[in-house]
């Protein structure tokens, strides 16, 4: 094997690469652990502890920002950066119902088969839910 520019040294393997996935998985898996907010560098710390070798901090920037662009992490203002949660199942649930709406070429037909849909229960709820609202607001 050879070493120098472009070959590292025999002693130092590159480590496996992750499957595709694996790194959010793990990020996710460290902020529902947490149950509290965690800025990149903390999640870094929680990954370094649970692996052999070092995350670069802008590897986990850039997986938490992807997170959050994909609607599964909320984030806010921690100094001059950002401190990330894990969204609840409701939000996450609720997001995609909003994005196929929005999304929708035809959105009564949309919203009209999805309310055509909904068992007896959830409609129940589902008109307890606007009346209440209507009540409110």
């Amino acid at each position: 094997m050879r070493e120098g520019p472009g070959h590292p040294p025999a002693e130092h393997p590159e480590p496996p690469r992750r499957p595709s996935g694996s790194l959010e998985a793990e990020v996710l898996a460290v902020l529902r652990a947490a149950r509290t907010k965690l800025t990149p560098g903390q999640v870094r710390e929680r990954l370094d502890a649970r692996q052999r070798g070092e995350l670069a901090y802008s590897t986990v920037v850039t997986i938490m920002s992807r997170l959050h662009d994909k609607g599964l992490l909320a984030r806010e203002r921690a100094g001059r950066g950002f401190a990330y949660t894990p969204v609840d199942d409701a939000s996450l649930a609720a997001g995609q119902m909003n994005r196929a709406l929005d999304g929708g070429a035809d959105h009564d037909a949309v919203l009209t088969r999805f309310v055509s849909g909904l068992s007896g229960r959830d409609a129940r709820l589902l008109r307890q839910l606007l009346d209440a609202g209507e009540g409110g607001g």
